[in-house]
């Protein structure tokens, strides 16, 4: 495309971006599934466009929508919704994560005839959820805040969980060996770590905000903050992503975690982001999603027929598989209802940070890369598209949504005999 039609496209892209909004409102097409397939359409189908042409500047423009996607998420959950939902979010978190990565990585050594230890890291890429899929989908669903709560921070989460054990496998591979105890104190210190840098960090960026609001055009001061804590944090060596969820999250709760000391201090209140910021702020993840699912459209690869047929088999055990996890994870006492439950079987899209884990094993020489790479992307393809199809599903009433529901109404049943009993 030469480059006056790029900026007509761009414009229309916008506009279909809000029509997309609207049909999934009315219909419940996911709009996120309509963007991508523009991206396959311009990219791999047609060839008008390739991630190359974006260079280094995609993987950074991928690594800003996830920055302000889950800081914004953040401040739309408050403290209690938060404390009900960790313990249900680090069951499914833990348990998806570990069958997933034991189950695909089976499915590695018998169709892609992968050694185990390359295998179980192909299995540590695709363990987790898309925070960039998932919080724009729930935030349209019906479903309650708990519910939606889980599924964000399950996202999060599990991103720390494939980062930290794809290249500690990795190293495996390259070095041989594997200390267990190093790899745990790794996610623990990611996790904890990233929380208290988002968290302090949103104590002082509350106490100065109001001074900075004075400033002339001054509304993105606050996101360019949430990029300084991300890039902190990743230089730090924990999770830049959880950090910024973190912040996002400290900022909408800052009035229940004010602290005395500081008030003395400084003698000032802390400030919230008022509602013209969130609109805003809203208003800028509707223009980096819409973007990023098109480039995630554009970076799928077509190349190779048996990988991407490996990759449809895995995405569909691992929706099979994701039925199981949802019952044993989410409990009667968790006060999920059903529906919601089914909601949560039907969600199990793959993106960034698979999508960069994949990259890594070819780029560093390790045997069987190109193949792990492909495959990868074609889970992302078929996950997403899969979650698509499964959202408006599991919205109506029909056989598949009434299959799924019965599975934990069921569930709920045979724990309450057994109680009884």
């Amino acid at each position: 495309m030469n480059q006056n039609l790029a900026i007509v496209f761009i414009g229309l892209l916008i506009f279909a971006a809000h029509l997309f909004t609207e049909i999934f409102s009315r219909k419940r097409i996911p709009d996120v599934l309509l963007l991508m397939i523009i991206g396959l359409v311009i990219g791999p189908i047609l060839h008008w466009v390739s991630p190359e042409m974006m260079g280094s500047l995609g993987s950074i423009f991928t690594t800003i929508t996830l920055v302000i996607l889950l800081f914004e998420s953040g401040t739309q959950l408050n403290f209690e919704t938060l404390l009900k939902s960790i313990k249900g979010t680090m069951k499914l978190t833990t348990i998806n994560f570990l069958l997933t990565m034991v189950v695909v990585a089976g499915l590695a050594v018998l169709l892609a005839k992968l050694d185990i230890w390359t295998s179980l890291m192909l299995g540590a890429i695709l363990g987790g959820t898309s925070s960039a899929v998932i919080i724009p989908m729930v935030s349209q669903l019906k479903i309650c805040p708990k519910s939606r709560t889980i599924l964000i921070l399950e996202s999060a989460f599990s991103d720390v969980l494939c980062i930290v054990f794809a290249l500690a496998l990795l190293e495996v591979i390259v070095s041989g060996s594997m200390n267990i105890g190093i790899v745990l104190g790794k996610v623990l210190y990611s996790f904890l770590l990233a929380a208290l840098i988002g968290i302090v960090s949103a104590i002082l960026w509350s106490y100065v905000l109001n001074k900075v609001r004075h400033v002339k055009n001054s509304i993105l001061t606050t996101p360019a903050f949430v990029f300084i804590v991300y890039g902190i944090s990743e230089w730090l060596g924990c999770s830049g992503a959880i950090a910024s969820l973190a912040f996002g999250i400290a900022m909408a709760n800052i009035d229940k975690i004010y602290i005395r000391f500081l008030k003395k201090m400084l003698k000032t209140e802390p400030t919230k982001l008022n509602d013209t910021e969130q609109q805003l702020f809203s208003e800028v993840v509707f223009l980096l999603k819409t973007f990023f699912f098109v480039y995630i459209g554009i970076s799928i690869q077509l190349n190779h027929l048996w990988p991407i047929l490996i990759g449809l088999i895995i995405t569909v055990v691992l929706f099979i598989l994701r039925i199981p996890i949802v019952q044993i994870s989410i409990w009667k006492k968790d006060d999920i209802a059903p529906e919601d439950k089914a909601f949560m079987a039907g969600m199990v899209p793959k993106g960034l940070a698979a999508a960069v884990l994949a990259t890594i094993p070819l780029q560093a020489g390790v045997p069987g890369g190109e193949i792990i790479q492909n495959i990868v992307f074609a889970v992302i393809l078929f996950s997403i598209v899969f979650t698509s199809i499964m959202v408006p599903i599991m919205d109506g009433n029909n056989a598949v949504s009434r299959f799924y529901r019965n599975r934990f109404i069921k569930k709920e049943e045979d724990s309450l005999l057994i109680k009884n009993d």
